[in-house]
């Protein structure tokens, strides 16, 4: 249904930017990225809609101050989501593209729209 597949996106849209601006500026390091990953996780997944989300933190863009952490930036990340709305599900993603974190949807699936042909 179109409503499903407009709600679905938008949700994988606002979440992927919610988590963006919530968490860039986090203190962060290779040795406490993993615990940060699985925080985003959670904390994202406990939404309306969410069926599933990875985070992945690129710690090679980690660029340590003078006090030996660096901050969350948007490059850094690469994430997956899949929303689901009823039948409707959205696969999204926030990764590096260039220069840029950009969020795009990678598929949209309608199980009404399936029909089982036996």
């Amino acid at each position: 249904m179109t409503v499903d597949r407009d709600q679905a996106i938008f949700e994988a849209g606002i979440k992927l930017g919610a988590l963006y601006h919530q968490w860039v500026g986090t203190p962060i390091s290779p040795q406490t990225s993993e615990v940060v990953e699985e925080a985003i996780e959670q904390a994202v997944g406990l939404q309306p809609c969410v069926e599933e989300i990875t985070v992945r933190l690129d710690t090679r863009r980690m660029r340590p101050n003078e006090f030996g952490y660096s901050e969350l930036s948007g490059l850094m990340f690469d994430v997956e989501i899949t929303t689901r709305c009823n039948d409707t599900t959205c696969r999204a993603r926030l990764a590096p593209h260039g220069e840029y974190p950009l969020m795009s949807i990678l598929s949209i699936h309608d199980a009404a729209s399936v029909s089982d042909h036996r």
